[in-house]
């Protein structure tokens, strides 16, 4: 089984380091999420660059497994983090799934505890971080990775493919986050509106299941390590060509335009 792990990431990094598509998933689809974050692991062994932080994808019930898992987790390189600066590309797989998230982005400030695995909401909170506003570029060279489940997404680095970061939401804690709010346009047209309470459990939630379900992959948190906690309102296709503007009430908003995912340096 490990070695049809390992050849399932390697088909995944080669496409994601050539800037193609692939036609179906190269292989047999993961049986569960802990076979899915084998076949993760396999493929950040190979990519050629340093993990700095983690997308958190929200897990519909009728999608979840015997782990009870309700969110996922997919790896985000520092070469893929870009600083929101003027209107930037939104690299994205032409042919493959492309889209576009509002995000809301933890970036730690102290180190989480090594041997700490279980983690509750308020204790989440207790652990320094700023907050920040972003864009997840949601793109993987399969156009059908959502429709095939978790599975599939945590496979291939949680269909991630880029972060971009906004300014910093001071003193976020003492925020009520139903007053987060956020809305996003594709082409000057508003597709989606929402904020930091769309997914259940809001922005605590989702850092205490990074920060927990990190540390039982044995890769516990680290200060600067950034957390994008789910898409803010909803998740929105893109097109090469096209420009995505998200609006954050009162903190900002961050304006890109979708381009083909170029081949990469490095080997798969």
């Amino acid at each position: 089984m490990d070695a049809e792990e390992a050849a399932i990431a390697a088909h995944f990094v080669a496409a994601r380091l050539q800037g193609r598509a692939l036609a179906e998933f190269p292989g047999a689809i993961p049986a569960d999420l802990v076979a899915a974050y084998r076949v993760q692991d396999h493929a950040i062994a190979r990519w050629p660059d340093q993990v700095v932080g983690w997308k958190v994808g929200y897990i519909q019930p009728q999608r979840r497994d015997a782990s009870g898992d309700e969110r996922l987790l997919g790896p985000i390189f520092r070469r893929q983090v870009w600083q929101a600066d003027g209107r930037v590309e939104l690299p994205v797989f032409a042919g493959g799934f492309g889209a576009v998230e509002a995000e809301y982005v933890l970036r730690l400030l102290a180190d989480a505890p090594g041997d700490k695995s279980e983690w509750s909401a308020q204790e989440a909170e207790a652990l320094p971080a700023a907050l920040h506003i972003g864009i997840e570029i949601a793109s993987s060279p399969l156009a059908t990775i959502n429709a095939l489940g978790p599975c599939v997404v945590v496979s291939d680095f949680g269909n991630n493919n880029g972060l971009l970061i906004g300014s910093e939401i001071p003193e976020w804690t003492r925020l009520d986050e139903h007053g987060l709010r956020a809305e996003t346009w594709i082409d000057g047209e508003r597709v989606g509106i929402g904020g930091a309470t769309i997914l259940p459990g809001g922005l605590r939630a989702a850092y205490a299941f990074a920060l927990a379900r990190s540390a039982q992959r044995g890769r516990p948190l680290r200060a600067g390590d950034l957390v994008a906690t789910g898409n803010a309102t909803g998740i929105h296709d893109i097109a090469v060509g096209q420009t995505a503007l998200v609006r954050f009430d009162g903190h900002g908003e961050i304006e890109g335009r979708a381009v083909a995912a170029a081949a990469v340096g490095g080997s798969g």
